[in-house]
């Protein structure tokens, strides 16, 4: 860990924040931050349940802040009634954004719709009538599998508004992925699509689900709704299937919220473990929305005014905080989109943010990567291209943002006058932990910064004693908060050993290794485990390995990341056949074989970007993988770390040659 620290902390470059910007920011200059910090660490319950109260409404008003009764299963505002909906709809009907824009949609092809608060209510409303009418209630389980589109957002709504908790499963994932959530989640119902619009084509989904369906385990899956996005033939079960459009057409346009319990599960979301087995993240209704409201406010300065954009896909939690449901709580008009990046072209984003006048624009380093090349390669594609003068804060989430990419993003993107809020979060925290405030902090390319108030994290060695600036070591959360994950679905025992082990103090242990800086900011280094952080996503080691054992022509394999110019991190799979080593032509074509084979197993998102075939693999004369020898190896470097334990390590020249 001390090589990448010590370079990273290299960086000497500070930019403050705007004088301009500090003037009308929701929290605005130190002074500020400071009255918030302070309040959070003298009366953490105080602090909570004031801002619980003054930005949430309340079916049931709480009484007790934090139950810590059974740590870590904590439990926030828990005698609290609420609906998650009517938080981020009913509301803004009744303080005058009825007829406000809450939603432009952007599809695949640039067609655009737009949706008022009203118009939001109303297919929510009816779309919720029609689940209540097929006998779905509060305590179910959903799965959505659906492509970026309004109607995502409406079904994400309506389970809410009816407490049936839903689970969404990203549209790239695999039938096989799909069937493990169904089964684990227990769930009744699926709404999907009969297809996606991705780069100027038609990617089925319905085939997906149908395929998972038929796995077995499902049985206690009644109906499968579909959205009809193209149009186009699909398979049909007239007992299980139902069109969206044909059962909400005659609904009511209005549909009373369900009250639910504060600690309610609103939606629980898969996100890959070291062990194989995806862990179903469980979030609550009421700590989840105050912190997807409250960070909206703080960390994007949210304006009535303001035109916000997050390109993430709601398969993914950013999607669900900064899509779904934190935008429609401030009562923002936010751009939602359908497709990639680089389709028509690789100006698409830049076109979007001047046709939209997007104030707002929140986007993963591995996008502003992939752009900084298309941008070197056709002027037609650069951000000087386009007015892009209407934005006034851009963001970056999923993985740290290298220095020099900040730097592009701030100078071609922002103008050299928006401040960059490079947010540090996970699935599990529900959202942002350590982030720039724009009117607040100044800002280190490559760095988090600061914590936000309430948010105790820090630094620790292997016993959770603090560590000194400058040196790395876990990042943890010391106390408790209201968006927290509450439990793994299912799996009370793998909650607490992943999140709260016992060597940490029950301190909530992240995963990922970081440090702080003399001036107290952060720098996150990486996973301490063995997950993969491959554009924004996560992936298990274990999950991927899975996939490739499960091929006919394998007998083993190991799996490591290795540093990528685009996608932050890229899967490099190291592969033992069941017969003689390939080479050549052969060695590619398995390659591929293999490659299409995880892509199938799992998702797209999970092929490696190199197979190596080997004889056998490096291991210890007790049969252990030696993992870190590969990922030195995967990154083309000399090994040069003492291999005298290893049964055979001519292997390592082997493994050197990708395909």
């Amino acid at each position: 860990m001390s090589n990448s620290i010590e370079s990273t902390l290299h960086e000497t470059r500070v930019f403050p924040p705007p004088e301009s910007f500090v003037a009308q920011a929701n929290v605005s200059g130190k002074a500020a931050y400071q009255a918030l910090l302070d309040e959070a660490d003298r009366d953490p319950n105080g602090f909570w349940g004031r801002l619980a109260r003054e930005n949430l409404q309340w079916s049931k008003p709480f009484t007790q802040v934090l139950d810590e009764s059974k740590a870590p299963f904590y439990t926030w505002f828990g005698d609290g009634e609420l609906n998650v909906s009517a938080n981020c709809l009913d509301v803004n009907l009744v303080n005058g954004n009825a007829d406000k824009i809450a939603i432009i949609f952007e599809a695949d092809g640039g067609e655009v719709t737009q949706v008022t608060y009203q118009q939001l209510y109303e297919r929510v409303c009816k779309f919720a009538n029609a689940l209540k009418a097929l006998g779905y209630k509060a305590g179910d389980r959903a799965i959505i599998y659906l492509p970026m589109s309004i109607e995502a957002v409406v079904a994400m709504q309506a389970c809410a508004r009816l407490g049936v908790i839903h689970s969404v499963v990203f549209g790239g994932f695999s039938s096989k992925s799909l069937h493990e959530r169904i089964t684990d989640v227990g769930a009744s119902l699926v709404i999907t699509a009969d297809a996606q619009m991705r780069g100027g084509k038609a990617i089925a989904l319905k085939p997906a689900v149908d395929e998972a369906l038929g796995m077995g385990g499902c049985e206690a899956v009644r109906h499968s709704i579909v959205y009809r996005r193209t149009g186009g033939d699909v398979a049909w079960d007239a007992k299980r299937d139902l069109w969206m459009h044909e059962i909400t057409a005659k609904q009511s346009a209005d549909c009373p919220p369900v009250p639910v319990n504060a600690e309610h599960p609103l939606f629980i979301l898969y996100t890959s473990g070291s062990t194989g087995k995806p862990k179903g993240v469980q979030h609550s209704s009421g700590g989840y929305l105050l912190w997807a409201k409250l960070t909206m406010e703080w960390t994007f300065d949210a304006k009535p005014s303001d035109i916000f954009w997050c390109t993430a896909d709601v398969g993914w939690v950013t999607g669900h905080s900064y899509i779904t449901y934190g935008p429609l709580a401030a009562g923002l008009t936010q751009v939602v989109f359908e497709g990639v990046p680089t389709y028509p072209d690789a100006g698409r984003f830049w076109k979007m943010i001047q046709d939209h006048k997007v104030t707002t624009f929140y986007t993963a380093p591995t996008a502003i990567r992939s752009l900084i090349k298309a941008s070197e390669a056709k002027a037609s594609h650069h951000p000087k291209s386009y007015d892009l003068s209407s934005l006034r804060l851009l963001g970056s989430v999923g993985e740290p943002i290298n220095p020099e990419a900040w730097m592009w993003y701030h100078i071609n993107v922002g103008g050299e006058r928006c401040p960059i809020v490079d947010t540090w979060w996970q699935t599990e925290t529900g959202g942002h932990m350590i982030t720039p405030l724009p009117g607040v902090t100044p800002l280190k390319p490559g760095s988090c910064t600061t914590r936000l108030p309430g948010i105790t994290a820090a630094i620790v060695d292997e016993t959770g004693g603090d560590v000194e600036a400058g040196h790395g070591g876990f990042l943890v959360i010391k106390r408790p908060w209201p968006s927290m994950i509450r439990a793994i679905w299912g799996d009370p025992d793998r909650y607490v050993k992943s999140y709260f082990p016992s060597e940490l103090r029950g301190y909530y242990l992240a995963g990922d290794g970081a440090q702080c800086d003399t001036d107290g900011c952060f720098w996150i280094m990486g996973r301490i485990d063995d997950v993969l952080n491959v554009s924004g996503h996560r992936l298990g080691t274990m999950e991927v390995e899975s996939a490739l054992v499960a091929h006919e022509l394998v007998a083993e394999a190991a799996v490591v990341g290795r540093p990528d110019a685009t996608t932050g991190e890229a899967v490099v799979a190291f592969v033992v056949l069941k017969r003689s080593r390939p080479e050549g032509d052969e060695a590619i074509a398995i390659g591929k074989q293999l490659r299409d084979w995880v892509a199938k197993e799992i998702g797209p998102i999970a092929k490696p970007k190199e197979i190596r075939f080997g004889d056998n693999l490096p291991k210890t004369r007790s049969g252990k993988i030696m993992r870190r020898l590969l990922r030195v190896v995967a990154k083309g470097e000399t090994v040069t770390q003492d291999v005298s334990t290893l049964e055979n390590p001519a292997i390592l020249d082997q493994l050197s040659t990708p395909v």
